[in-house]
């Protein structure tokens, strides 16, 4: 989602508050709790679990490893609902040609560096850069080469932009801030 003027270009990014993030983090919790009831139901050797029956797994070393897998899980589980909850890499770009500036913010994990917020001036950006690998995993991503700084990247690499989007997501960011674009 983006927001645009003569002078004045915001995009909104989404971090990891995403439907396929709430379906991976509740798939994993609710798997590593099954993994964790099974192996809890053989060690004390009633059914915690009513269509699986416990007697048919010993709690030595079958019982013991579900329920490490179960464990694993739930701290697989826990973080990522924490990065759901914390919305971790939303932010936005701001791209401001009366004032010269471009700003860049993210949110990250708590802590000290919570927020992530880069500030540009709109004469040391070089190009506007795509990069292309196609194959299995195919990625396309959008940078935006600053003097001095290298490449900084504007666009998930999971977002995954037809070559069409991409072009001219380029093009028009590249026109607005009056830079070349460079394809690799």
């Amino acid at each position: 989602m983006s927001w645009r003027s003569e002078h004045l270009w915001i995009e909104l990014i989404v971090g990891s508050r995403k439907i396929s993030n709430f379906c991976w983090a509740f798939i994993v919790f609710l798997g590593s709790l099954g993994f964790l009831l099974t192996g809890t139901s053989s060690y004390l050797g009633r059914n915690l679990i009513s269509f699986f029956p416990s007697q048919q797994i010993i709690f030595f070393p079958q019982g013991l490893i579900m329920c490490f897998y179960g464990i694993a899980g739930l701290f697989i589980s826990c973080y990522l609902w924490c990065t759901i909850s914390w919305n971790v890499g939303s932010g936005y770009d701001q791209f401001d040609r009366k004032e010269g500036i471009v700003s860049i913010f993210r949110w990250g994990f708590p802590g000290k560096n919570r927020h992530i917020f880069l500030g540009f001036l709109i004469k040391d950006i070089q190009s506007v850069r795509i990069e292309v690998k196609e194959g299995i995993y195919t990625r396309r991503v959008l940078y935006m080469e600053i003097r001095g700084q290298g490449a900084i990247p504007l666009t998930r690499t999971d977002e995954n932009l037809t070559p069409r989007e991409i072009e001219e997501k380029a093009a028009e960011l590249a026109y607005f801030l009056h830079v070349p674009i460079e394809v690799f």
